[in-house]
């Protein structure tokens, strides 16, 4: 039984043979006859339904109809005379730059958006560059539920709501609203509202009243309306997509806050040399030294690949640890190490176990970098060593004037409820992991109260403690927001569970002579609708690998016990 059609005013409204979808604003009406050949290469990206438009009769009639093609009442032939007119927009009478042309409305997809992408992202409204967004009624009934509160899942439903009233302005929902309209120039398509029911049966019977529903019922309406228009439902909920295509919808995750699809391909920061480095790399080898640091400068073909800040090795007769600090071409500059492995160079009592910890420590110790980041699985010494290297230059070579940790508080199991206290109180249950490096710090590394002027024995000890902790402060995440912290070390652990907004929050905290250090495993994310792509961690490696003040490092062989790296490995 065909299902029944669109009501007339909206199937008007979202008709692919409604050429007023394709204006910009405001129209210029200036004729160019060279238009016709490009509107002809642009069918090519369509589907195949839309190949029989190209059998329409007349061409030579299009470079004088190419004007008249912006009518809604145009016959037929006005889709494929829509294009035409894209040049006149293009090359404005003024001389300004020019601007990027939006595609006819027959080669857009149209977005159906559930509700739990604008609450995900606010901006996701224009993410979808020249495509059109469809907004059913049931999701902006959603937003208005979600939007009391102060978590940052309503204050995302208040500013969709600000940006939606801004779209529409004085203008009427009778006609598609450009999504540009305030600014956004890289959102070239249009926002649509349902304004009407959709009378449609699902090939599934699914209960009636439930939200998820009555959104795939608007999906399927708009499919079997605009056959040859691609309409897509995106959404977060894997169920939500999981029904859809049961329906026979297409469905999509939204992807634009994912930095990248495969977690093997995030940079980890340490690149091995081949055997035959130096044979290629070495003959016109430049060396200095300069504050104890041994620098070449070298060429070759492995140059182009390098990243600022990336560490490089080989081992075998000749061993290299070194780090890249300049690329050009087919040049770099190498600047050797500190041996964080040798006792010597212990750091709060602390050394290297493992080559990666080495070069962590590297970071860690360096002034010049004001942002590390490290990844890797449990008991890798993450938190160790960043505790480790703060302690040593708060207490010791009074760098930093104090220790400040954070985490976000997302439990593993079920929530205990309301914790009473301080704000640092009840942090307190979510900082078992620095109470614990705490205790190997103090108690398993002889660096006690000697090392800071005092005697030995218990007493001595506890004041040490006691000294230690006076200058860490325990922050929640929930006051960090319009704070600036100067000449503070800041470590942010578990920060594979925040969001890449959450991220950028804190990262911008840094005040003058602020290091901040980034502590996670992409492997064990709890949020709700992060993955190892769109987690916040993943998003600063990706963003800050390259640039002369941060370094990151991705942490291999765990350090913990024999015990914990086999459940590590076979559990």
């Amino acid at each position: 039984m065909p299902l029944p059609k669109l009501p007339t005013k909206l199937g008007a409204l979202l008709g692919d043979d409604d050429a007023s979808v394709v204006l910009a604003e405001p129209p210029v009406q200036a004729p160019e006859p060279a238009a016709p050949p490009q509107a002809k290469s642009k069918p090519a990206r369509g589907k195949p339904a839309s190949v029989p438009r190209k059998a329409e009769p007349a061409p030579e009639a299009a470079p004088q109809e190419a004007p008249a093609a912006e009518s809604a009442s145009a016959p037929a032939p006005a889709p494929a005379a829509a294009p035409a007119a894209k040049p006149a927009r293009n090359r404005r009478a003024s001389g300004a730059a020019p601007k990027r042309t939006r595609l006819s409305p027959q080669l857009r997809k149209l977005f159906v958006l559930d509700t739990n992408v604008l609450l995900h992202d606010s901006n996701s409204l224009f993410k979808f560059e020249e495509h059109d967004i469809f907004l059913p009624m049931m999701v902006l009934e959603e937003l208005d539920h979600q939007k009391k509160g102060l978590s940052e899942v309503a204050r995302n439903a208040r500013q969709v709501s600000r940006s939606l009233e801004g779209l529409v302005g004085e203008h009427g929902l009778d006609k598609p609203i450009h999504l540009d309209g305030i600014g956004n120039t890289e959102a070239l398509g249009s926002v649509i509202f349902q304004t009407a029911a959709l009378d449609t049966t699902l090939p599934i019977q699914l209960p009636v009243g439930k939200a998820d529903n009555a959104i795939l019922s608007v999906v399927h309406a708009l499919k079997q309306a605009l056959p040859k228009r691609e309409v897509v439902l995106v959404s977060k909920d894997i169920n939500m997509r999981l029904k859809a295509k049961a329906l026979g919808l297409q469905a999509e995750d939204y992807r634009h806050d994912h930095v990248l699809d495969d977690s093997d391909l995030l940079y980890d920061g340490v690149m091995p040399l081949p055997a035959n480095f130096w044979t290629k790399h070495g003959k016109n080898m430049e060396s200095w030294q300069q504050g104890g640091t041994t620098f070449y400068r070298i060429s070759g073909p492995l140059c182009s690949q390098f990243m600022v800040n990336q560490f490089v090795f080989t081992e075998g007769d000749d061993p290299l640890y070194a780090q890249v600090r300049e690329t050009a071409g087919n040049t770099a500059v190498l600047a050797t190490l500190r041996d964080y492995s040798h006792g010597k160079n212990n750091v709060w009592g602390i050394t290297a176990r493992n080559r990666e910890q080495n070069f962590a420590l590297n970071l860690l110790m360096n002034p010049d970098f004001d942002f590390v980041s490290l990844l890797g699985h449990a008991g890798t010494g993450k938190t160790l060593l960043a505790l480790a290297s703060a302690l040593t230059q708060t207490l010791e070579t009074k760098r930093y004037n104090e220790i400040i940790i954070t985490r976000a508080t997302v439990p593993v199991g079920d929530d205990i409820g309301f914790l009473p206290g301080t704000e640092e109180e009840k942090m307190q249950p979510w900082m078992g992991a620095l109470e614990d490096n705490l205790e190997v710090l103090h108690l398993g590394t002889g660096k006690s109260s000697a090392s800071l002027g005092g005697g030995q024995g218990e007493p001595q000890r506890n004041s040490t403690m006691e000294l230690i902790r006076s200058k860490i402060k325990v922050k929640s995440l929930s006051f960090m927001r319009g704070r600036t912290f100067m000449n503070k070390f800041l470590i942010i652990d578990e920060a594979q569970n925040l969001t890449p907004k959450q991220m950028k929050t804190l990262v911008t905290r840094a005040g003058p002579g602020t290091k901040i250090v980034c502590l996670g495993n992409i492997a064990q994310i709890d949020t709700p609708y992060l993955t190892e792509g769109s987690s916040g961690l993943t998003y600063v490696v990706d963003r800050f690998k390259g640039w002369p003040h941060a370094g990151h490092v991705t942490l291999q062989r765990g350090e913990r016990s024999r015990l914990a790296d086999y459940a590590s490995d076979a559990l």
